[in-house]
């Protein structure tokens, strides 16, 4: 018998671990099988956890053998299978029960490592729902057209807009479309009362934000039709250049200042004044004009003076002295130059700017998110300067084609934020991986320039929102947080039209379909409300494709119809058992008859 080898084999490859006495066989609930060891991995599990707390599902996550360091514990989290295995083929797929799963996220950083094991995966169960992670964009919606249920999601595109709304002061640019209307994430104060759609939250008191308050009319953060006016975002990089601009010759003196060293330019800057001085002197004992003076003074200067021994002695003294001036003017200016040239290219070498900014922008990290900011922040014309130790970082290259400054250094350091301009830069964007490094260069930055805004990439959202109250930093953003619900949603096959970032918080924009016999059938729009947890929008009566926008909150609801809502993810979880059809209990039987 071949089955003890085999068993013992795929013991040595695959670890398996069930917790919480869930049964991998005879199990009727939905079972999903999820492929990660990241934060992102993480987060997509304790969301599905968190949203299905009524009807709960299965979870099994394939983890590598060897769990890298500062990666979190998915394995700590209970109620989920965990299978081991250094490989996702499809001996690894079949024995985490692949056959017959709902679904199945591949949520490596890897993209072509995520085509193949979808492709294994394919060989198990030809019907699977398919929810892909990658960062290029191109080949994602090639990869799309592969197989026939299939969702393709980047959670550095979802979240780096965060990070560069944030970096500009502004809310997140968030559009969508949805019923032939395109609506916007925006500030109450930029948009027109009647093309205001729900308020989302009041941000007035940055310690105390409230999401979806009870009174829409205090929420200055509002979902809004668009009007053609520009965003938050882009009007910022607007005023942010037009600044810089106010100003040019505060960037031209600088960049004189920083294009050779004080030495030589104080010599350079002496003998030029000795010039302009005899010049006029020698210009009034002449008693030519402004423009003969000028040109007499530049002939005399490098060319030299005819010997004329009949002139006056002084004008004699002054010739003298300007072509001395002009025989050390020529080495001056060679070794400006020639040291200007030297200096910029040791600070690329070194990891220094060779000119001092003011009013850009500093991202430390070149990762997915980080070079999705970079590349954001130019688009919209601000001025970046790019941190990373690594010099090919997966946006090494993007930087370099763009031409924005790129400091190979560790950004945790003084030295290297000092190196950056952090003193004068409008704002600090950390998005490395590293948690311990963001949260270095955040303090380290703030110790060069109390009152930069700072915006911190952290893991844990508990611990961002701790850091952001005990060390007053301005946001502090958890990438994975803001992703983990639209992976999830995909994952379930849930309608979610959008996902709205709101400081920490994530708001859903979903479309929900009455069942028949469900709780919230026959009962009012106004009973679809769970206190702050779900805003409606929008009701499509069944049978009938268009949404009517602002709905009476006492219009009742039959099975068919489709609720467009705003909600959080509890309350969107809540909405779902409301509107999911309840079995039908089977009919008391007759008494007996004594």
């Amino acid at each position: 018998m071949t089955s003890g080898p085999w068993r013992s084999r795929a013991r040595r490859v695959v670890e398996s671990r069930l917790r919480d006495s869930l049964r991998p066989n005879g199990e009727a609930r939905p079972h999903y099988v999820i492929c990660g060891d990241d934060a992102l991995a993480y987060w997509v599990v304790r969301t599905l956890r968190r949203d299905t707390p009524t009807s709960p599902v299965r979870i099994t996550v394939i983890v590598p053998t060897r769990r890298r360091p500062g990666d979190p514990d998915i394995t700590a989290l209970r109620g989920i299978r965990i299978v081991r295995a250094e490989r996702l083929n499809e001996e690894t797929f079949r024995l985490a029960g692949l056959t017959g799963a709902a679904g199945l996220a591949l949520l490596h950083q890897d993209d072509v490592g995520n085509i193949h094991a979808a492709l294994c995966a394919q060989e198990v169960e030809p019907d699977l729902r398919l929810v892909m992670r990658m960062f290029n964009a191109n080949l994602g919606s090639g990869v799309k057209r592969l197989f026939p249920d299939c969702e393709v999601l980047s959670d550095a595109s979802m979240a780096a807009p965060a990070f560069v709304a944030a970096a500009l002061g502004e809310v997140a640019p968030t559009h969508f479309r949805h019923a032939g209307r395109t609506l916007l994430v925006a500030r109450r104060a930029d948009v027109r009362p009647e093309h205001v759609v729900v308020g989302l939250a009041d941000t007035r008191e940055p310690n105390n934000l409230r999401v979806l308050p009870s009174d829409e009319s205090r929420a200055d953060l509002v979902l809004a039709e668009a009007s053609g006016r520009p965003a938050g975002t882009e009007l910022a990089a607007r005023r942010l250049a037009r600044a810089r601009w106010r100003h040019p010759f505060v960037g031209l003196l600088r960049s004189i200042r920083s294009f050779a060293t004080r030495k030589i330019g104080m010599a350079t800057l002496c003998v030029l004044a000795i010039v302009a001085l005899f010049g006029f002197l020698l210009a009034r004992a002449e008693g030519v004009s402004i423009a003969e003076a000028v040109y007499l003074t530049l002939l005399t200067t490098f060319s030299g003076a005819e010997p004329e021994a009949g002139t006056d002695a002084r004008v004699q003294v002054m010739q003298v002295v300007l072509t001395l001036a002009g025989l050390a003017l020529i080495p001056l200016i060679t070794a400006a130059v020639v040291d200007g040239i030297v200096n910029a290219k040791l600070a690329l070498t070194v990891g220094r700017l060779s000119v001092r900014r003011d009013g850009h922008v500093v991202v430390v990290g070149l990762g997915n998110v980080g070079s999705r900011v970079v590349g954001q922040l130019h688009d919209l014309g601000v001025e970046v300067v790019a941190i990373d130790k690594d010099p090919d970082a997966r946006g090494a290259s993007l930087v370099r084609r763009l031409g924005v400054p790129f400091i190979v250094a560790d950004g945790a350091q003084e030295e290297t934020l000092r190196a950056a301009s952090v003193a004068t830069c409008q704002a600090l964007v950390m998005v490395s991986t590293d948690d311990v490094t963001n949260l270095q260069a955040a303090l380290n930055g703030r110790t060069l320039n109390p009152d930069l805004r700072v915006v911190l990439r952290l893991f844990d959202g508990d611990f961002a929102a701790r850091i952001q109250h005990a060390f007053n930093i301005n946001i502090s953003r958890s990438v994975s947080y803001l992703a983990a619900p639209s992976f999830a949603s995909a994952l379930t096959n849930r309608n979610v039209i959008a996902t709205i970032p709101v400081d920490r918080h994530v708001l859903l924009v979903a479309e929900v379909t009455v069942g028949e016999r469900s709780p919230l059938d026959g009962l009012r729009l106004r009973d679809a409300r769970r206190g702050t947890g779900v805003r409606v929008i929008g009701l499509a009566r069944a049978g009938q494709s268009r949404l009517r926008w602002a709905p009476a909150l006492e219009s009742r609801v039959r099975a068919g119809d489709r609720i467009t809502v705003v909600a959080r993810r509890a309350g969107l979880s809540w909405l779902l058992t409301q509107t999911t059809p309840v079995p039908a209990l089977p009919e008391d039987e007759p008494d007996p008859v004594p």
